[in-house]
């Protein structure tokens, strides 16, 4: 499904836009037809009126957008992607990128959806924050509930290579990487990402490792 969508982009950010709407989508679609809804009657977008057109589907894309939008973002500063990836089709002039590239972006792309919000009460990953808001649209539009909130759960962003990481990565040892799990070249690439001024990606699990140096030095 996700590879029909970078179709139409003229520049590789939007590009790689595309390619993460495309994987959106696909949640959306799966949450959509899990709760037995029509995915070809949308209310923001015009009715579908044709198959691969489903505005339902689009619809229910809009709240998590901003998914998308961080990750290319993400992908982007870290040099996860960058322009050497992507090359440029001369029979309809436009962009393409590498399949290696594509599995680097799925994983950046993974690892936001599979991030935890609280929302009433639990925690839950972002992709079952679709599914879970999608189960309230059908209970709304059943008149099993009267009230329907898009706005909640409400994501706090927080960037993972803030000053206070960047120092203690700087002040990391060799002996205290070797402590926490982070191998040799992670060391290498963290080490030289936080002496450089831009932004750069710090994976989830590297970051439970950072957050327990005190406790080894202890």
């Amino acid at each position: 499904m996700t590879s029909t969508h970078q179709n139409n982009a003229s520049d590789p950010f939007n590009a790689t836009l595309n390619y993460g709407y495309g994987f959106l989508e696909s949640e959306c679609r799966i949450a959509i037809n899990a709760v037995g809804l029509e995915p070809a009657v949308g209310f923001l977008h015009d009715f579908s009126n044709y198959q691969t057109k489903q505005s339902l589907v689009y619809d229910l894309e809009e709240p998590f957008r901003w998914l998308v939008d961080l990750s290319v973002i993400q992908a982007f500063e870290s040099k996860a992607l960058e322009l050497l990836d992507f090359y440029f089709t001369g029979d309809d002039y436009r962009y393409r990128f590498e399949a290696e590239a594509k599995l680097r972006f799925i994983n950046i792309l993974r690892e936001r959806f599979n991030s935890g919000v609280k929302y009433k009460g639990r925690i839950l990953r972002w992709h079952t924050v679709v599914r879970e808001k999608t189960n309230e649209l059908a209970s709304y539009l059943k008149g099993q509930t009267h009230s329907l909130d898009f706005t909640e759960p409400t994501a706090i962003l927080e960037r993972t290579d803030n000053r206070e990481v960047r120092e203690a990565i700087l002040a990391l040892t060799q002996a205290d990487a070797k402590r926490l799990g982070i191998g040799k070249s992670s060391l290498h690439y963290l080490r030289t990402s936080a002496r450089n001024g831009s932004s750069f990606l710090i994976r989830a699990s590297t970051a439970k490792r950072l957050d327990r140096i005190e406790s080894i030095r202890g």
